[in-house]
């Protein structure tokens, strides 16, 4: 074991404390951690639609029973969604949900342009600007491609006429282009984080060698500040759209979909194979044993691959409930090859570890209080295991993490490790075997151990059985090696 730490304190921390410590890695974790208003937002929007539409309903399916509610008449069916007020809550929420999740990737583009700009010492505000514009300038232009293919024959005669009627007397002559929502939610990552990077690195690179427009200093401060930027944006903004236009005439199509088909589609499949899921779980408990903050290091990782996915599902989950999510994952709808009417559910998301596997934070640290409070005879366990119970419920494991000592602590590394993956095992077979439904919503990671899990899937009451059945297998890991910590104060004692 003392020859493995070595090799690992040599060769692999180093890299790893350089990757938490890198600004453009950083800048993506913060703008990952700034939009999480949003998508909270979107997550409470989904599940107060959950509740008046479907939760209802549901309950009283548990308490007839299958075969008797199938029999009830539709007006018998318990529901809120057209009660006074409470009906108009689920319309407010819908409009929520369009102002979040349907443009959560326009919010992001803000988000990491503004936190890239930050991260170089420029002006972070025209930074999210520049990144929203590239945003927008890449984006296909759906009513320039139709009037393209109309053609000067009959049939493109007919569909002019079609299409001047769509837009009003004015017709084609005052058309304005129309941007497809699905390219504004979470698919349009990828491309913010490379097109977005590009055209805010070129901007930044220009303001710090000073090739700006400089004021007079009795022009006001906010002034100057934005006639500093015009120059850096016009510039990065020019170059990207070269880089769109020149793209699109090779390829025929748009940066956007090539992005999400060659580098987002390979990295989200593979991101549902459960060695995948493993490796990133075993990565963050090594990463926290020499002291680095495992899901910060891995933030690109976790919130740039899994997490997309998680929108996705909540996204979905808002139209087509539990109920429907059952359905997709019934019929086998779980990635894009296999895609239902363009609907597909994935299995595994950046909140099915919250929900299943770091109880009280990473390693399941949750279950060693517990196992502290109950078979640990050292006093500085036990003093550590009370102050460590209360910020331990709701997922804050610092205290115990540094007060135990984990970190650096070889006979609790192994229990830190292994607990996590057999979680993950267990309720990623779960999932996949139908028995569970998967993570749909975006529940705030202070949210305790089985509430979390409850809320995660949409008020699956099995997620609440799997995560108890998780909770004591993690306890049970960690038991023998708290006992065995007992021993080990025995031999330094002699």
């Amino acid at each position: 074991m003392n020859g493995i730490t070595a090799w690992m304190e040599k060769y692999l921390v180093p890299v790893a404390a350089k990757i938490g410590s890198q600004k453009h890695l950083v800048a993506l974790r913060d703008s990952f951690i700034g939009m999480l208003p949003a998508t909270l937002a979107g997550a409470l929007a989904a599940m107060i639609s959950a509740i008046v539409t479907t939760f209802p309903s549901a309950i009283q399916q548990m308490m007839l029973g299958a075969t008797a509610f199938s029999k009830l008449a539709p007006e018998k069916v318990w529901t809120l969604a057209n009660t006074p007020i409470i009906g108009d809550l689920n319309n407010i929420s819908a409009l929520v949900n369009q102002g979040t999740l349907t443009v959560i990737g326009l919010i992001f583009a803000f988000s990491w342009g503004y936190n890239l700009a930050r991260a170089y010492g420029v002006n972070d505000l025209a930074g999210g600007i520049v990144s929203v514009a590239t945003l927008f300038a890449g984006l296909p232009n759906q009513m320039l491609k139709f009037t393209e293919t109309l053609g000067t024959g009959k049939a493109g005669v007919a569909a002019t006429d079609k299409l001047n009627g769509v837009l009003g007397d004015q017709g084609l002559a005052t058309w304005k282009p129309l941007f497809a929502a699905a390219h504004l939610d979470a698919g349009a990552y990828f491309t913010v984080i490379i097109m977005g990077a590009i055209a805010v690195i070129i901007y930044a690179k220009l303001m710090l060698a000073d090739i700006t427009i400089k004021m007079p200093e009795s022009v006001p401060p906010a002034v100057a500040k934005a006639f500093l930027a015009i120059i850096p944006t016009i510039a990065a903004l020019y170059i990207v759209g070269l880089i769109y236009y020149i793209i699109g005439k090779l390829t025929d199509d748009s940066v956007i979909n090539l992005i999400t088909k060659y580098i987002a589609q390979p990295f989200q499949i593979l991101s549902q194979n459960i060695f995948s899921v493993l490796i990133v779980t075993l990565f963050v408990s090594v990463f926290w044993f020499f002291g680095l903050h495992g899901p910060n290091v891995l933030a690109p990782v976790l919130d740039g691959i899994w997490g997309p996915l998680g929108l996705n599902n909540q996204a979905l989950y808002f139209q087509v409930h539990s109920s429907g999510i059952r359905d997709l994952v019934a019929k086998g709808a779980i990635d894009k090859a296999h895609a239902i009417n363009g609907d597909y559910v994935n299995l595994w998301v950046r909140g099915s570890w919250d929900a299943f596997a770091w109880f009280g934070g990473s390693g399941g640290t949750i279950t060693l209080v517990i196992a502290i409070i109950l078979f640990s005879k050292r006093k500085d366990y036990k003093v550590v295991g009370r102050l460590g119970l209360a910020p331990g419920i709701f997922n804050i494991n610092e205290p115990v993490l540094f007060g135990l000592p984990v970190v650096l602590n070889a006979i609790f590394f192994i229990p830190f490790a292994v607990a996590p993956l057999i979680s993950v095992i267990i309720a990623y077979t779960a999932t996949a075997l139908h028995l569970v439904d998967p993570v749909v919503n975006a529940v705030p990671w202070v949210t305790p151990p089985i509430m979390n899990a409850f809320m995660a899937t949409g008020f699956d009451w099995r997620a609440i059985v799997l995560t108890i059945i998780n909770l004591a297998i993690t306890f049970v890991i960690w038991t023998p090696f708290v006992i065995a910590a007992n021993k080990l104060e025995e031999e330094e004692l002699d």
